[in-house]
């Protein structure tokens, strides 16, 4: 496989092929979050499924369970992830699915090609110079009035480098928690009209703030 063009998803796909098995044993299953994350992965499929404007893309999918979440609401989905262990085990958990090995940067989808994309917690190990090409590539293979939904770690331009991840496997890709309205101000500069935001706080226990931002792309301007 060719290797990706930036060091910095080297790094992403090499730690995840790495912790992807106990990733996969560790993280919870979609249905097993708390309320207003579900709330919001199914207001995401019920626009989506209103749209009519192609399927929708899991971007940086994992190992598919929030694929699958979202297939059994009624989305017609498939996912795409830079480690390539991470797709093999999606591929034998949820073999009525499809899974592609790719990059945000260059996802392997056409122009104008989807109904929606799910960027769910994919996007925080992006360095923040890198964002908007990752939203622009959001918005060209999305269809006019396609639905974007990006969740993810948020904070104050904090840089976190672990070292071990999953586990105690050693990892080498970097999180960069970055303000939510600077995000907001990204995909609004991407092309993207922003719908909904939801901030939540830290939940008892956990010192992270999480963001989920719902988003369309402007229809095509009508012909006089």
């Amino acid at each position: 496989m060719t290797e990706p063009p930036h060091s910095y998803l080297a790094a992403i796909r090499e730690s995840y092929d790495t912790v992807a098995a106990d990733y996969v044993r560790l993280v919870k299953e979609p249905g097993a979050l708390d309320p207003l994350s579900r709330a919001m992965l199914g207001a995401f499929a019920e626009e989506v499924s209103g749209v009519g404007g192609g399927p929708v893309a899991d971007m940086g999918c994992g190992p598919g369970k929030v694929t699958a979440y979202l297939a059994g609401l009624g989305v017609d989905v498939f996912g795409i992830d830079i480690s390539p262990r991470m797709v093999e085990l999606a591929r034998r958990a949820y073999p009525a699915l499809t899974f592609t090995v790719g990059s945000m940067t260059e996802p392997p989808v056409g122009d104008g090609e989807l109904g929606g994309v799910l960027a769910y917690y994919s996007t925080h190990h992006t360095p923040p110079d890198q964002l908007p090409l990752v939203y622009a590539e959001f918005h060209r293979t999305l269809a006019p009035g396609g639905r974007l939904m990006l969740a993810g770690h948020v904070g104050d331009d904090q840089l976190l480098r672990p070292t071990q991840a999953y586990g105690g496997h050693p990892v080498s890709y970097e999180s960069h928690l970055i303000p939510p309205d600077r995000i907001a101000g990204l995909l609004t500069q991407a092309g993207f009209t922003l719908t909904a935001r939801l901030i939540q706080e830290p939940a008892e226990g956990s010192q992270r703030t999480y963001a989920t931002f719902l988003a369309r792309k402007p229809e095509r301007a009508s012909v006089s």
